[in-house]
C-alpha cells in the first residue's frame, strides 16, 4: 500500500478505515472488509472501521450490504462506526409512506433496494414496510450522523462552512454538495466524507472525499489513516 502526507492526524497507536459509499455492492464490501482484515492482520494497531453512509439503493445487492453490517463487527479487532447517509433517510421515509421520500426514493435507485429484497415495486409503502426485516430498520434507524477521531471529522456528505460542528443540521451532514466542496476554509478538522461521486479519491487540505460511485463501475474505496499519512485500498 502506497502511503502518501494526510492533511490531518490519528493519535499515535490508531489506525482508521474509512470506506466511501457502497450503494448495494456487497461482494465489494466484503472483499474490502477482506483486504482490511489483512492489513490489520499484518500491521496490528487499535483500529477503527468507518462507513460513511449509503448503504443501499442503486448497485445490485443492497439487502445483502445490511445483512452483513447488521451481522455484527465485519472486521475481527475493529471498532466499527456505520455511519447514516441519505439514502437511509429515504428508504425509511418510503416504507412508511411520506410522498416526498418515496418519490426520491424511486427516482434515485430504490427500485435496485426492492428488487435486492425481493419486493414487487408496485406493491406499495404498506406491503414493503410488513415485509422488511426488522433487523435492517432497526439498525437503520441508529446510525449516528458524525463521527470525530483526532484531526479528522466523518460524516457522509460534509458540512456547512462557518458553522461550528456541534451545530450542524442532519441536511447538510448528509446533503451538502457546492458550498461544502468548493470552500478552502479551515474547519478546524479535515472532513472525511462521501456522497459527492468522483472518478477517484480526492485529497484536499480540509477534506477527503471517498465516493469513488462503486455502483457503476468505479472501485469501492477506503482511506487507511494513521499517524500522519494516507493510504488507499480498493474492493
Amino acid at each position: 500500500m502506497k502511503l502518501q502526507p494526510a492533511p490531518g492526524w490519528v493519535p499515535a497507536g490508531e489506525r482508521v478505515y474509512a470506506i466511501g459509499d457502497i450503494h448495494g455492492c456487497a461482494e465489494r464490501l466484503r472483499t474490502l472488509h477482506g483486504l482490511i482484515a489483512a492489513d490489520l492482520a499484518a500491521r496490528p494497531a487499535k483500529a477503527t472501521l468507518i462507513h460513511l453512509g449509503d448503504y443501499v439503493d442503486k448497485g445490485p445487492d443492497p439487502a445483502g450490504v445490511l445483512a452483513h453490517l447488521v451481522a455484527g463487527d465485519p472486521v475481527p479487532g475493529c471498532l466499527t462506526v456505520s455511519l447514516a447517509g441519505n439514502h437511509e433517510a429515504l428508504l425509511l421515509g418510503a416504507l412508511v409512506g411520506e410522498p416526498l421520500a418515496l418519490a426520491d426514493f424511486l427516482a434515485w435507485g430504490g427500485r435496485e433496494t426492492l428488487a435486492s429484497y425481493g419486493f414487487d415495486p408496485e406493491a406499495g409503502p404498506a406491503a414493503w414496510d410488513a415485509a422488511f426485516p426488522d433487523a435492517h430498520r432497526r439498525w437503520l434507524e441508529q446510525r449516528p450522523m458524525t463521527y470525530r477521531l483526532g484531526g479528522y471529522f466523518f460524516t457522509h456528505a460534509g458540512i456547512r462552512p462557518g458553522v461550528p460542528l456541534d451545530r450542524q443540521d442532519a441536511r447538510d451532514l448528509t446533503g451538502i454538495r457546492q458550498s461544502f466542496l468548493a470552500s478552502e476554509a479551515d474547519h478546524g478538522v479535515v472532513v472525511v466524507h462521501g456522497h459527492t461521486a468522483a472518478l477517484s479519491v480526492t485529497v484536499r487540505a480540509n477534506r477527503i472525499g471517498l465516493d469513488t460511485a462503486a455502483w457503476s463501475g468505479g472501485p469501492l474505496s477506503c482511506a487507511v489513516l494513521e499517524g500522519e499519512v494516507l493510504g488507499l485500498l480498493e474492493g
